[in-house]
């Protein structure tokens, strides 16, 4: 994570890179070009930084060397700090930041609070479309752990597998999105919605570790993380990472990839 006033002091800038979206709206460009901080890159997170949907999931990995390009244009460069930053609620900036680090970046930061933050501290915003300098970022997927769907299966009967859903979807009372209502057997609910403050800031790391251990992550215990989509488990990897578990793993296409074989067992209630 970075803080307002970190960013606001570092030098040089940063490359930015705004990615608002929401699941509701989709991608923020219309927000972006109403205002923006000034030399940030607008990303498409559907379009731009994962695959097509289909039977791998309503967000799959992106294709290796259209994410290259998408980067480069954006004026990602290798030895360079990113910073990224959303709406509010972490949860595309998350998205963003472990897609990233799993495409081989090892300098990227989630602006804590996101662009709501940014404008309450008095910052400066701009409407003016930035122009960067291409990058030259080389994508080498694999530097975050994936897991597919047998890989989901064995980590909630062998490890902790989290569903940071709400609980009402864990439980199948109600499912808004996919066609199926339901759970993975044998995964924990937690949803991510408990990691950050009232703010939408992501809580410190003891309480984050009290969290996670409380839902039975352990050191010595592999953990991993899915959702509807794969967005919203990104966050709670980027909480599990400040908490100081950067061995765990994302299921990618969560829910929406799991349901799209009838073989796969669904557990529904608590």
């Amino acid at each position: 994570m970075i803080d307002i006033g970190e960013l606001a002091a570092a030098a040089p800038q940063p490359t930015l890179l705004d990615v608002r979206w929401s699941l509701a709206g989709g991608p923020g460009r219309a927000e972006y070009a109403a205002g923006h901080l000034p030399g940030a890159v607008f990303v498409d997170l559907d379009g731009e930084l994962c695959g097509p949907p289909g039977r791998a999931g309503r967000h799959p990995l992106p294709d290796p060397d259209r994410l290259q390009g998408v980067l480069r244009a954006a004026g990602v460069r290798a030895d360079h700090l990113v910073v990224v930053y959303d709406g509010g609620d972490g949860l595309a900036a998350a998205r963003a930041w472990w897609t990233l680090r799993w495409a081989g970046h090892p300098r990227v930061r989630v602006l804590d609070g996101g662009y709501p933050a940014w404008v309450a501290a008095g910052q400066p915003v701009t409407t003016e479309p930035a122009r960067p300098p291409a990058g030259d970022f080389t994508v080498r997927p694999g530097a975050l752990p994936v897991l597919d769907a047998e890989g989901a299966a064995a980590l909630a009967h062998d490890g902790v597998l989290l569903d940071v859903r709400a609980p009402e979807r864990y439980r199948g009372e109600t499912e808004p999105i996919d066609p199926v209502a339901g759970h993975i057997p044998g995964a924990v609910n937690l949803p991510t919605t408990e990691h950050v403050d009232d703010q939408g800031k992501l809580r410190a790391a003891d309480q984050l570790r009290a969290a996670f251990a409380a839902a039975g992550v352990r050191e010595d215990v592999p953990v991993g993380a899915y959702c509807g989509s794969g967005v919203t488990a990104a966050h709670t990897v980027l909480a599990l990472h400040r908490a100081g578990r950067t061995d765990a793993a994302l299921y990618v296409g969560s829910w929406s990839e799991w349901v799209t074989d009838s073989r796969r067992p669904v557990a529904v209630g608590a």
